[in-house]
Order: C-alpha cells, then sequence, then structure tokens
C-alpha cells in the first residue's frame, strides 16, 4: 500500500495533462504520477526533467543506459521501476540473458567489458556513501567518451531519484513485467528487488 495517497481524478490543468502523459507514455496512469499529483511543484519538476531526458539524452547507448537504470534500481530495491525496467529493456530488445542476470552480472557471462563497468559504476554510485575506485575510473575512460561518461552518471542519478521517490512513497510493481517472460522469484520481496 502507498504510503501517500494516489490522486484518483486529476483537477487542475497540471494534473489531467500528466495523466494524459502517462496514459500516452505507459498505457495508463501510473501510481508515481497519481503519487506526484499531490504536490504540484513536485509534478512539474518530475515531467520536466523526464521530458528533457527524453529528448536529448542520446550519447550513451540504449543498452547501457538501461543496464545502468536497473542496476540502480536493483540496487535501492525498487520493485516499481525493477518492473518496468524489465518490461522496458525487453521492449526495447535488450538481449534476453542480460535482462535475466542484471541482477547477478557479476557471475554472469552474458556482458561484456563495457557492460560489466557500467553495472559496476551503477552499482557503486548508489551505494551509501557512494564508492567509484580508480580503477573503475581509469577503466571508463578508455572504455566512452566524456559525454558518455557524464550521460552515464545522469542515467545513475536520475533513477535514484526515481526508485527513491517510488520506494519513499510505498509504489510497488504495476505489472508491467507480466507481459513478458519474467522469471519466478525476478521480483522477490520488498527488501530486495531483482533477486532470484
Amino acid at each position: 500500500m502507498a504510503n501517500v495517497s494516489l490522486v484518483e481524478n486529476p483537477k487542475g490543468a497540471l494534473q489531467r495533462m500528466s495523466f494524459r502523459y502517462s496514459q500516452r507514455k505507459f498505457g495508463r496512469i501510473v501510481d508515481p504520477v497519481r503519487a506526484a499529483a499531490n504536490h504540484g511543484g513536485v509534478l512539474v519538476a518530475m515531467g520536466a526533467t523526464e521530458t528533457v531526458v527524453e529528448k536529448s539524452w542520446n550519447k550513451l547507448d540504449l543498452s547501457l543506459r538501461w543496464l545502468a537504470i536497473q542496476a540502480t534500481a536493483g540496487a535501492i530495491g525498487c520493485s516499481w521501476c525493477t518492473d518496468y525496467g524489465y518490461f522496458e529493456g525487453v521492449n526495447q530488445g535488450v538481449d534476453p540473458q542480460k535482462v535475466r542476470d542484471v541482477f547477478r552480472w557479476r557471475d554472469s557471462g552474458a556482458y561484456d567489458e563495457r557492460e560489466r563497468a557500467v553495472l559496476e559504476y551503477a552499482e557503486g554510485v548508489t551505494s551509501t556513501p557512494a564508492h567509484v575506485s580508480e580503477d573503475l575510473v581509469a577503466r571508463l575512460k578508455e572504455l566512452f567518451s566524456d559525454a558518455e561518461l557524464v550521460e552515464l552518471n545522469g542515467w545513475v542519478a536520475l533513477e535514484n531519484l526515481r526508485s527513491r521517490f517510488n520506494a519513499g512513497a510505498g509504489l510497488r510493481s504495476e505489472g508491467f513485467s507480466e507481459s513478458c517472460d519474467l522469471p519466478a522469484g525476478y521480483l522477490a520481496g520488498p527488501d530486495r528487488a531483482g533477486v532470484i
């Protein structure tokens, strides 16, 4: 159950516009929009951020971006983001083995050097306190341009915002992954999304 009320009937232009956007993007009015609709300033800030990101963050390869987002959501334990991330990865054509193994990437043979660096980075930046080793920084600089690194950092930071907002608001999976071949136990428990 959510920790805040979820707006059911939008009032005013801002809520109606946000609900229409959610319907177009997700095929339904999602709980993060319903929760944010309780505060116009939060709703505007989140909507503006997502709009700018959608239109202008295009330096990092789509599958690498997805890995960073999914690893971040899993590290935080946000079942909403893990659920939607799985759905998004499958629908974007990310290799199904990579989709299944993201939460056990260290033991999986599915990832190349760049992908492993992204997963390690997302995990390190999301930890508390954040920790990125000098060795990882050196590897990242060999593998990515500065623009790609800045965008990677942006994706991890943005997913921290999304996942922590959703987890803090008590939002849970809305069943996006049900339209995919989700392995049993993928969204195991409220404390650790993604653990099989």
